[in-house]
């Protein structure tokens, strides 16, 4: 009952952002945009992003390996695809994580390392994302001039950054702290396997050029959704606004990140200078491309094979 309440209040969320969305910007401008759309960018776009899940995949693989597990190339190219799946369905933009954990566990490697595999991969995803959200903020500044944007940006970027330090940190110099207690005792654990990570130049390398070129590609992505509807919005504008906002979508409080992307895009663009419209097209799109990757993903779940009902119960278990 309490797990039922949590997604009906997140799609309650969800439902109540894109409404107020829409009831921010001229819906006339918004659909006279989507009435001219180019769907050869919009294909652009969803190969762009199906290319991701096969870096998401090399990414993760090298972070199991410090775990200490063996994952076939194969399986993690099929589990990332059946994670972006449970993205678009379950809350927030982490749902497919608990899809991973299951899938690498059931297939040998134990709850403990996929647990931390899966950890690992989503906290150097996030910390690439907000270096880069820090990396570009002179030129983001020089976009948005109000100070309490301003105070977020870099509360959001450096916030990040401290975090995944401090995560660092449990499994180094407080780590007899930590392995006290049962549960700090995990992240212990897995901030000791990051750190090992970290020691191997050849996996940090390529965990570091992969996590870039995904983020790389998903400004693409996001690029090619404007080029779609014609929008005078540059590519380095959708650089500097578009990161800040996949970090806010990551709060787990609606379903797939609807809602929540929409209203800090338009935020992004109203204080950027850009058309609101131009913000809240862009992200519809951009959600639409994910929805399409994550039916592939489904396609890749239903034939898989796997038993659908363990399945589910198990990631109800994880929430």
């Amino acid at each position: 009952m309490r797990r039922t309440l949590l997604l009906v209040a997140k799609a309650a969320i969800s439902v109540t952002l894109l409404y107020l969305s829409l009831r921010w910007v001229n819906v006339g401008v918004l659909t006279e945009r989507l009435s001219r759309l180019k769907p050869e960018w919009i294909l652009l776009a969803t190969l762009l992003a199906t290319t991701q899940v096969a870096l998401l995949a090399v990414r993760w693989r090298e972070i199991a390996a410090a775990c200490g597990a063996h994952l076939e190339w194969a399986s993690a190219l099929q589990f990332t695809f059946i994670g972006m799946f449970f993205n678009q369905v379950l809350p927030s933009t982490m749902g497919g994580d608990g899809a991973r954990i299951w899938l690498m566990a059931r297939q040998g490697a134990g709850w403990a390392r996929a647990t931390y595999s899966v950890l690992i991969d989503r906290i150097v995803g996030l910390f690439v994302l907000a270096m880069i959200v820090v990396a570009c903020l002179p030129w983001t500044f020089e976009l948005i001039r109000d100070p309490v944007a301003r105070g977020l940006l870099l509360l959001i970027g450096f916030g990040l950054i401290a975090a995944t330090l401090i995560f660092a940190l449990m499994g180094t110099w407080f780590r007899n702290w930590f392995d006290r207690w049962r549960l700090t005792r995990h992240l212990s654990a897995a901030s000791q396997a990051a750190v090992d990570l970290c020691g191997s130049g050849r996996s940090m390398g390529i965990v570091i050029l992969c996590s870039v070129t995904i983020h790389l590609f998903t400004v693409i992505t996001a690029w090619c959704c404007i080029k779609a509807i014609a929008a005078p919005v540059s590519f380095s504008q959708v650089l500097f606004l578009l990161p800040p906002v996949l970090l806010v979508a990551t709060i787990p409080v609606s379903i797939a990140g609807w809602g929540i992307r929409e209203s800090t895009m338009i935020v992004a663009f109203a204080y950027a200078g850009l058309a609101q419209s131009n913000g809240l097209t862009l992200s519809i799109l951009f959600g639409i491309v994910s929805f399409v990757v994550g039916v592939v993903g489904g396609v890749v779940w239903i034939t898989s094979g796997l038993r659908i009902r363990s399945l589910s119960q198990a990631l109800a278990n994880t929430e």
